[in-house]
This record gives structure tokens, C-alpha cells and sequence, in this order.
């Protein structure tokens, strides 16, 4: 009998290509946990599903998954937890910037009782290499904000690179349709329902080739949403799910 993953590792990926196989070998020589590997493309004839399936005849742990939620980072992301077959998911890119090493290390927090574990850019012994210099500067001052401010547990709430409690998840609910604001989203509903969130420090490394998805303008509203959602009392599960309905304001 197959053993039971401990963690699912979540990839929203969007026409890579052969520019995820050193991404996904970097992945299965880093985590030592027993893993999935789930890669949610939106469409069959996306360029990296042949690629995924050469790959998976020799590592039967990657599963290529098409998205039927609607296109987009946030849906690809939504449809790989929801088919996580481990109780802890942990999305992170195909880009190559987040450090794989540290899946492990993120998993075993959530293992240990938090609902969300975040990888740093901005606390002592993270770094950001690279990137658009104004969304470093936003990314960084929503981060440090919120934790000074909201107390949400990490200074990094807005990357994408964390672990969740999938029981967690699935209690909370994912209200995000669009971009990458999941990991802002899932952490401020962690803080209203006052359950733990911690944080390592990581190094993230702008991508070295192909180009990035993220759209800054588009989706500065829906990350906004997010922020402010964060401050504010305790709220059930049931409360947190209704917001999306408007049931709720704060």
C-alpha cells in the first residue's frame, strides 16, 4: 500500500513549458516529507502538460491537474488544495523563486498546530533578489504593516509561498477569483478566526527566465480587500465564509 502524503505541494503553472523541469527536480531533491506534487494548469493544451506527463512516468508523486474553476493563478490555486490528499498543502510557484528546501520546514509547522505558515521575505534572515521595485516596496510595507498593526502573525502576508492547514482551509473557504492574493486572503481569515500563524525567513529569487503573471494594477483592489479585512474581532468560520456573501462587513 501507497503511504499517505504528508504534504501536498500546490503549483499553479501558466504555459511553462520546459521551464519547470529543473523547478520540479529542485522540489522532489529537496522535500523529505512524503509529498505530492500537484501541478494545476488551466487548459489540456497548455504547453506544460506534455512536459508533466514525460516528467511523471519517472516520478509517479507528480499528478498534472487541469483546472475546471476558471482560468487564473487564484482558481488554479483553489483546485490543487481541494484536491490535496495530504492535510497540509503548500503552494509555491513554478517560477523558481521560492527555495524548496524549506517545504519541509513549513509543513512541520503547520504539523505542529498553526493554520498558516509563511515563508519571509521580510523578517530577519529573508531577502528579496529581484524584482519590480515598486511591488517590493508595497509587498514590504502591507507585510510589516499588518504585523505591526493587525497583528496577523507574519511580515510577509502577501507572498504566495506558505503552507496551510487544508482542514483549515477548507472550514475558511477561498473567496479569491483572480490573482495571487490567495496567501494575503488566507492569512487575514487565519487572524479573525484568531488561529496561529507563523514564519521562517526565506530568499526569494526573481524568476530567470520566461515572464512573470503577476499584474500589479489589476489586482491592487482584491489585495486591498484583504488587508482591511484583516483588522477587526474574531470571527467563526461560518462569519468568515459569509463575508463573501456581504452578510458581514468587517
Amino acid at each position: 500500500m501507497t503511504q499517505a502524503p504528508r504534504v501536498s505541494v500546490v503549483i499553479p503553472a501558466y504555459q511553462e513549458g520546459e521551464h519547470i523541469t529543473p523547478v520540479l527536480d529542485r522540489i522532489f531533491e529537496s522535500v523529505r516529507l512524503q509529498c505530492e506534487v500537484l501541478v494545476v494548469v488551466d487548459f489540456p493544451g497548455d504547453p506544460t502538460v506534455p512536459v508533466l506527463t514525460a516528467y511523471a512516468e519517472k516520478e509517479p508523486r507528480l499528478r498534472c491537474l487541469v483546472n475546471t474553476y476558471g482560468r487564473g493563478p487564484a482558481n488554479a490555486i483553489r483546485y490543487g488544495i481541494d484536491a490535496a490528499a495530504a492535510p497540509v498543502a503548500v503552494v509555491t510557484m513554478a517560477d523558481g523563486c521560492d527555495d524548496p528546501r524549506q517545504i519541509d520546514d513549513l509543513a512541520r509547522l503547520v504539523d505542529r498546530g498553526v493554520a498558516v505558515a509563511a515563508a519571509s521575505r521580510y523578517m530577519p534572515g529573508g531577502q528579496q533578489v529581484g524584482g519590480p521595485l515598486l511591488k517590493g516596496a508595497m509587498s514590504k510595507a502591507a507585510g510589516r504593516s499588518l504585523s505591526l498593526l493587525a497583528r496577523i502573525g507574519t511580515r510577509d502576508a502577501t507572498n504566495s509561498f506558505k503552507a496551510y492547514s487544508t482542514d483549515f482551509v477548507r472550514k475558511a473557504g477561498i473567496d479569491s477569483r483572480d490573482g495571487f492574493e490567495i496567501g494575503i486572503e488566507l492569512t487575514a481569515k487565519a487572524r479573525r478566526m484568531r488561529l496561529p500563524v507563523a514564519e521562517i525567513p526565506t530568499i526569494w529569487l526573481d524568476r530567470q527566465v520566461g515572464m512573470s503573471n503577476f499584474k500589479l494594477a489589476a489586482w491592487i483592489p482584491v489585495y486591498l480587500r484583504w488587508y482591511w479585512f484583516a483588522f477587526g474581532g474574531k470571527l467563526t468560520a461560518e462569519q468568515v465564509r459569509a463575508y463573501r456573501k456581504g452578510t458581514i462587513t468587517r
